[in-house]
């Protein structure tokens, strides 16, 4: 896109606010106080007409986004075993792209010449929603209410909600909302209180892909238990090589959907790589849930790469013991050429 075609975004570098006039208004609306106070604000500083898009993910019922965010967003991640720093499963990261796209597709249907979200300007949640309209509209105009009105908290925008008279769910004495979707809730587990005995869960995954609980069709188990399954099957069903080179790759595709990546080109080619190489990770895997803890006590595959005869202590066809001693010597070969270095040999 040429510098003169360049979509003109609600503010400047300096901190200057551009009050273009639009026409139209597209607001990711999640129903929560920052949105509520929003729609207000935007009729009255551009005039526009707002239309609020609210998506479903587990959230609230208004545009069912659930089919596709499980399809096209959770099951990428949880084949790519995508974990950010070890331990987030990037549930609000995956879920604001889904978003973003949806707010993108109802702005051309209404006509709409600017989007607009709640998210403050100090997190990451503004990245990926704006990344995300660059990525499928960069001719639409970004609003983003945060990074240009003089509401500097939230009991300010509980204040101008009652001016406005707009009914919000918050209070001053409850000010923060939780992200709830289909993949996580971040809320603290107390071990204390989870039951003395263990259960036991077996689930059914096809080409690195959960299909089933306990035989049944899947629904939506924990995402730290489907890791864990999924981790465990790929032992049997990789080789080395491939394991380590997806786990490098995997931590590049947490951080790219992290940082609201999800439509670069990397992230669908690493998508694409991890499709190929889990074609053949198709298993049971058997877990034990005890106290907020997961094992596993089982796992079978028609695809294992574990074969007894193999790796017995008895020779056979396929595999001679005395193969290994070649195999030392060239492996071991830098070593004993440093060493005969060092002792001038």
């Amino acid at each position: 896109m040429s510098a003169e075609k360049e979509a003109p975004i609600a503010g400047t570098l300096d901190g200057n606010v551009l009050r273009k006039k639009l026409n139209k208004v597209v607001l990711a609306d999640s129903g929560g106080l920052d949105t509520s106070v929003i729609v207000p604000w935007l009729r009255e500083n551009y005039g526009c007409e707002v239309v609020c898009f609210t998506a479903d993910v587990g959230q609230l019922v208004v545009k069912d986004l659930k089919e596709e965010f499980v399809r096209d967003f959770i099951f990428p991640c949880l084949r790519a075993g995508a974990i950010y720093e070890r331990k987030y499963l990037i549930g609000t990261s995956m879920a604001r792209p889904v978003i973003a796209k949806a707010v993108v597709d109802v702005a051309k249907e209404v006509g709409a010449d600017a989007v607009s979200h709640g998210c403050s300007g100090k997190g990451n949640d503004q990245v990926r929603f704006e990344l995300t309209f660059f990525a499928l509209n960069p001719e639409l105009a970004i609003v983003a209410p945060w990074r240009e009105w003089e509401i500097r908290g939230r009991e300010d925008a509980i204040e101008y909600a009652l001016k406005h008279n707009v009914p919000v769910p918050l209070t001053k004495k409850s000010i923060y909302s939780r992200d709830r979707n289909l993949w996580h809730l971040n809320l603290i587990f107390l071990s204390k209180n989870a039951p003395d005995q263990p259960e036991y869960v077996k689930i059914g995954i096809v080409g690195g892909v959960p299909v089933s609980v306990n035989g049944r069709d899947y629904e939506t188990p924990g995402g730290t238990i489907l890791f864990a399954a999924a981790r465990e099957l790929e032992s049997l069903t990789l080789d080395r090589e491939t394991i380590q080179t997806k786990d490098s790759l995997a931590l590049k595709y947490a951080e790219l959907v992290y940082a609201g990546r999800w439509f670069d080109p990397l992230r669908n080619s690493i998508t694409a790589f991890m499709k190929e190489i889990t074609k053949s990770t198709t298993a049971s895997v058997t877990l034990k849930l005890y106290k907020g803890s997961v094992s596993v006590t089982g796992r079978e595959s028609p695809n294992s790469q574990y074969r007894q005869d193999i790796s017995s202590f008895e020779s056979g066809e396929i595999y001679d013991q005395a193969d290994a001693a070649g195999f030392i010597r060239l492996y071991g070969l830098p070593m004993r050429v440093r060493t005969m270095l060092e002792k001038g040999l």
